[in-house]
């Protein structure tokens, strides 16, 4: 088995993929990448069993055959090497591999590719075609408010439901919720899946930079994700997500709108004042200004900044965790924003101001509660 490729042009395909493999797999295969090769045609995979991602492309070959080959060891030297053609020499009954480059050889020894664990397959699916700028979007206003805790392996995931009208995109790990809805992506049946969040980052990162359609299928175990030369598929989260309509609160009459920007900037001074543990701030809310205030008392920090702001409704002190408002106002992009208040124990609703006519975005932040400084 032999083929010549780009020394660059692979370390770029294996760098799309090589993010799926763990550091510490449970089967000792998967530390390898999985090299299939039919003549001119190089075929890449990389898997943890939960996920696995493939990436297709043209070498210079005239054989067939498969290998397993060290996935750091490998990225390692392409990483270390000019560009220039490099030779995979490949002795498929010892499993050895010899690279030639300008530079000299370079020997590693692989495994047999029939130890790698085989693909899942989707079988009667069910599909929708997403842009892949749209899904991206979906990805980025979402995925940070995704639950870290594998205790609660529901919130582990992105919330997915597809139905005619629209699309909805949840994510939430109990001190913030947010909801991404588009009408512009709709399916001929309704569906509901848990997506993990390992697996969208691998697809947020891979999702080319030019606009592509990304063909999305799914089953009752699997979702499987396709677009130009990538193809991924990931284990579904087969848990009960929380009710998340419920909790949005309904009946905020308090409305706070500000410069999204001005809001953000001053969030991210203050919470270098606030307590580390916590990252509290202080809301004090009136017709006109708002008072944002933090304070450390372990170490006597305090800081305090007031912004100009239209507000309807009564005064208002109220508490939140600055880095959660600090990432929910990152990843917004509108000019201003509102936030929808009911009262101080309550959760706050922020939406923007404006947005694409296509999306409705709502984020929702828990407060916290105030400590008894003035």
């Amino acid at each position: 088995m032999k083929f010549v490729v780009s020394s660059s042009a692979l370390l770029k395909q294996l760098s799309a993929i090589s993010g799926v493999i763990a550091s510490n797999p449970i089967v000792p295969i998967l530390e390898n990448f999985l090299f299939q090769l039919t003549n001119e045609k190089l075929i890449v995979t990389a898997s943890d069993m939960q996920t696995s991602i493939t990436t297709e492309f043209e070498v210079k070959s005239t054989s067939t055959g498969s290998i397993a080959i060290p996935a750091k060891l490998l990225t390692d030297t392409l990483r270390a090497l000019s560009e220039q053609p490099v030779t995979f020499t490949i002795d498929e009954k010892t499993y050895s591999i010899e690279i030639i480059s300008d530079n000299g050889r370079y020997k590693l020894a692989g495994e047999n590719a029939t130890d790698f664990p085989r693909l899942q397959s989707v079988n009667k699916s069910h599909s929708v075609e997403i842009a892949s700028n749209v899904l991206a979007t979906a990805i980025n206003n979402t995925l940070f408010a995704v639950s870290t805790d594998d205790l609660k392996p529901a919130m582990t995931g992105l919330f997915v439901n597809l139905s005619e009208t629209h699309s909805t995109f949840v994510a939430t790990d109990g001190h913030r919720l947010i909801r991404y809805r588009r009408i512009d992506v709709t399916s001929d049946s309704n569906a509901s899946l848990i997506i993990p969040r390992k697996a969208l980052n691998l697809l947020k990162n891979t999702l080319a930079t030019e606009e592509t359609t990304v063909n999305m299928e799914w089953n009752n175990s699997n979702a499987f994700f396709s677009f130009n030369n990538i193809k991924m598929i990931c284990r579904l989260i087969d848990e009960r997500f929380p009710d998340y309509e419920n909790a949005i609160p309904v009946n905020n009459p308090n409305i706070l709108t500000i410069s999204r920007v001005d809001l953000l900037s001053s969030l991210r001074r203050l919470s270098i004042y606030a307590n580390k543990t916590t990252y509290q701030v202080r809301l004090k809310i009136t017709a006109s200004q708002i008072q944002i205030s933090a304070e450390d008392l372990e170490f006597s920090n305090e800081a305090n900044e007031t912004l100009p702001c239209d507000y309807l409704g009564e005064d208002m002190e109220i508490g939140f965790n600055a880095r959660f408002l600090i990432e929910m106002l990152s990843n917004l992009n509108s000019r201003e924003i509102k936030f929808e208040l009911s009262a101080p124990n309550r959760a706050g609703i922020i939406i923007p101001s404006e947005s694409d006519e296509n999306e409705n975005i709502i984020m929702l932040a828990m407060p916290v509660m105030l400590n008894n400084y003035a």
